[in-house]
């Protein structure tokens, strides 16, 4: 199994990436589990046709506890396990304690073992001052880190600040940068800006996805294009990654 953290800028499309990447990496015959890290609870409705998933937050406020994996989980397009760790009411609480929380029960109740997942990808809010955050990184419950950026200054700095998050724990075997994903939202020379700031940060842009309306035409179904419609470029460019992402060179030559 490995775990993988996609971080980036909030906005940026880091939902949107991780949920099409989850649908690829499905299609190539792998188990997938992806677990939303945002109070707002969106990142797998492109998953799940629209279909609601409990938050665990959500789930613990009503009930004072979780006992079963079908409260808080549900298994959606091609059989990936689609998980919200949800979070207080907007301007009451800490966030990233919601993660804590979330984190903790998936635990106590063996979600990896029971699941069995070849691959858990965690979308996780962009900010990553505050610890909650931070915690699939300094916790060691991801193996890498995807950093999903444009060449937006805002997204860079975001980027930069995730970079610095990932190098505090260096020392410590925790998460590792495994690489940034250029969502380009076709700025002057964006492709030369991302790859001049990678250089700078020593990391690799393993992936390249073009502006594509096709991507909003789908989420419209409440749907990822690889499931929308997987003949499209935008859904092979997707592919592409994925296949990079599972180390299945082979299969995209």
């Amino acid at each position: 199994m490995k775990k993988i953290a996609f971080y980036g800028k909030g906005g940026i499309g880091k939902s949107t990436t991780t949920s099409a990447l989850s649908a690829a990496v499905s299609l190539l015959g792998y188990k997938v589990m992806q677990i939303g890290c945002d109070p707002k609870a969106d990142s797998t409705i492109n998953l799940t046709n629209g279909r609601t998933v409990t938050p665990v937050m959500n789930h613990l406020k009503e009930h004072g506890s979780c006992s079963s994996l079908e409260e808080i989980a549900v298994e959606g397009y091609n059989g990936i396990v689609c998980v919200e760790a949800g979070g207080p009411t907007p301007g009451l609480g800490c966030a990233g304690r919601g993660i804590i929380a979330a984190f903790n029960i998936l635990e106590d109740l063996r979600a990896f073992e029971v699941y069995q997942p070849d691959f858990v990808f965690y979308d996780v809010l962009g900010d990553v001052v505050c610890g909650g955050f931070a915690m699939p990184i300094r916790e060691g419950y991801a193996d890498e880190v995807i950093i999903v950026t444009s060449g937006e200054k805002m997204s860079l700095f975001a980027a930069g600040n995730i970079k610095k998050a990932i190098d505090n724990f260096a020392d410590r075997n925790y998460a590792r940068l495994r690489g940034i994903i250029l969502n380009r939202r076709n700025i002057d020379d964006e492709g030369n800006i991302v790859r001049n700031f990678a250089q700078g940060i020593g990391a690799e842009i393993i992936g390249d996805i073009p502006r594509d309306n096709n991507v909003q035409f789908y989420e419209e179904k409440n749907k990822t294009v690889i499931e929308g419609n997987p003949d499209l470029n935008i859904s092979r460019v997707v592919m592409e990654i994925a296949r990079g992402i599972v180390g299945d060179k082979e299969e995209s030559q």
